[in-house]
């Protein structure tokens, strides 16, 4: 073969290529990425599945926000809540009764209607004596259920077995409180994590695991038709990799945005999304032994930790400083409550007075990895903290761990202090300031193992009360609490972010870390 003609070969195969790779070419890039037809969202992993009762994490909820609907749904932008699959609903005078009027004329995407019947199944499947151990969200969302009533085929009445505030935020949730079809369930079995049936506007069509899952638009769909007939759902691990492909329109939307990427993304012409986002960062005492039983130690602590510095260089500005735990847009967040301030001087002073005139040496454990509370990793937080502990005489000895392993040295205790954070479930203040808790001891999520008789008192006064104004009143006084008993020390409320293509019109983030893509459009470019 002549040069001439080799090279006339190789320029065809290169051609050939681009083609391929337009139409879709190569086992490990989604079959339809750049049709105009298709929206391409770009996330971190597969979803550790696609039944809501089976599944905990993120990565899942994000895709079953697409193929399944609750009785009631957030607001977009916050977490009030409208109707959904429940045209309405009302509580009974004592507050143990919620009755959900349901639409007519649904379907599930099997072609089975969707009725109160399938409201029954769908939590009595999660309830004594059927639920099991590797349901993960069924005792949280359905706390205090004790019976599911069939009044009529469009009418469904929940029983509690005390008032509950945090219920109908519960009934929102992404996991576990979707309906599913029981058809579906019963056809599918356990394989049902991996064919889902519900009634959203997109129906699942299949899941190549380490690369892709698609979805369609549900034809029969009850509500407005999704702007998009194919949606693909791809998983790249890299967050710099993600960006690239965005920039190159291999993608059309995707999440994960790491703070270095930011610039290079907006400069390309990318939209990058930045919403606060429902989760806090913190610093944790082990308040039930020494030395951090002494409550002017930690105060000592939270005055020599230069918050503001953390939020400004180690997070370049994408995460909020805060004076509660909860998020400012939860209900019942106070604005009034005031955390310790930064003063060096004060904090030598509060350390003499806990009996430390010359400054202790202590043990902190941390994370080796990246959180969504803390993009930078535990590791460059830890020692940010200690290069300022360090200018009031205090040396803080730091223990890394991956995460996995982290968790268990965290639960079982080990050294002194920990770094942690908090995703929040269903935007309700009880989600954030149940972890400070007594009988959360037990199961863990209560890590600093503190315990306050009035901190009980004023969360269990918070979830049983049903007048909004009265709750907010009841959690600002536990929020004030919280920050006076110092527990944590509260480092940042960390933004959400995504970013997307120029041509994309209608995608944003909402605050409990889903979305919605059956708004979205894609303009021809």
């Amino acid at each position: 073969m002549s040069k001439k003609t080799a090279a006339l070969v190789m320029a065809i195969l290169f051609v050939a290529s681009i083609v391929m790779a337009g139409c879709g070419g190569g086992d490990k890039k989604p079959a339809s990425t750049g049709a105009a037809n298709v929206l391409v969202f770009a996330q971190g992993s597969d979803p550790r599945g696609l039944d809501p009762a089976y599944v905990d994490d993120g990565e899942s909820a994000k895709i079953m926000t697409q193929i399944f609907e609750g009785l009631v749904r957030y607001k977009p932008g916050n977490t009030e809540l409208q109707p959904l699959l429940a045209t309405e609903w009302t509580t009974s005078q004592d507050g143990k009764e919620v009755t959900f009027k349901l639409r007519q004329g649904v379907k599930f995407h099997d072609g089975t209607p969707f009725n109160a019947q399938a409201v029954k199944f769908s939590i009595e499947r999660q309830l004594p004596p059927n639920v099991k151990e590797d349901m993960p969200y069924a005792s949280f969302t359905f706390d205090g259920v004790k019976k599911v009533e069939v009044v009529d085929d469009y009418t469904v009445k929940i029983i509690l077995e005390k008032p509950s505030a945090p219920f109908l935020a519960n009934m929102a949730m992404a996991l576990a409180a979707p309906i599913v079809s029981p058809e579906a369930v019963k056809k599918h079995g356990d394989k049902f994590i991996e064919n889902p049936v519900g009634t959203g506007p997109y129906k699942f069509v299949k899941w190549d695991k380490g690369q892709q899952i698609e979805l369609t638009a549900f034809e029969s769909y009850w509500g407005t038709k999704p702007k998009m007939p194919k949606v693909v759902y791809k998983f790249t691990k890299e967050n710099s990799v993600r960006a690239s492909d965005l920039m190159t329109g291999a993608t059309d939307v995707m999440d994960g945005v790491d703070t270095n990427d930011i610039k290079t993304l907006e400069s390309k012409g990318m939209t990058v999304i930045k919403s606060p986002g429902m989760n806090i960062n913190y610093m944790g005492f082990f308040t039930y032994k020494k030395p951090f039983d002494n409550l002017d130690l930690r105060k000592a602590i939270s005055m020599a930790i230069n918050r503001q510095q953390l939020v400004e260089f180690l997070y370049q500005g994408q995460a909020k400083l805060p004076n509660s735990p909860l998020p400012d847009f939860i209900p019942g967040y106070s604005k009034d409550v005031k955390p310790y301030e930064y003063n060096v001087e004060e904090a030598k002073k509060m350390l003499a007075k806990a009996g430390y005139p010359n400054g202790f040496e202590f043990t902190c454990i941390t994370y080796s990895n990246p959180r969504p509370y803390n993009p930078v990793n535990g590791e460059k937080l830890a020692a940010a903290v200690q290069a300022d502990l360090a200018k009031i005489g205090v040396k803080m000895n730091i223990k890394s761990y991956p995460w996995k392993e982290y968790k268990q040295f965290l639960f079982n205790g080990e050294g002194d202090a920990y770094f942690y954070g908090w995703i929040g479930d269903n935007g309700d203040a009880d989600n954030f300031l149940m972890l400070l808790e007594t009988a959360q001891i037990k199961g863990s999520l209560n890590a600093s193992k503190y315990s306050n008789p009035k901190m009980d008192a004023l969360l269990e006064q918070g979830r049983t009360t049903l007048d909004p104004a009265k709750r907010a009143a009841i959690y600002a006084e536990a929020q004030k609490l919280a920050v006076e008993d110092a527990p944590w020390v509260l480092i940042s409320h960390s933004l959400d972010m995504a970013a997307h293509r120029p041509n994309i019109k209608g995608f944003a983030l909402h605050p409990v870390g889903i979305h919605w893509l059956d708004i979205v459009s894609k303009e021809a470019k």
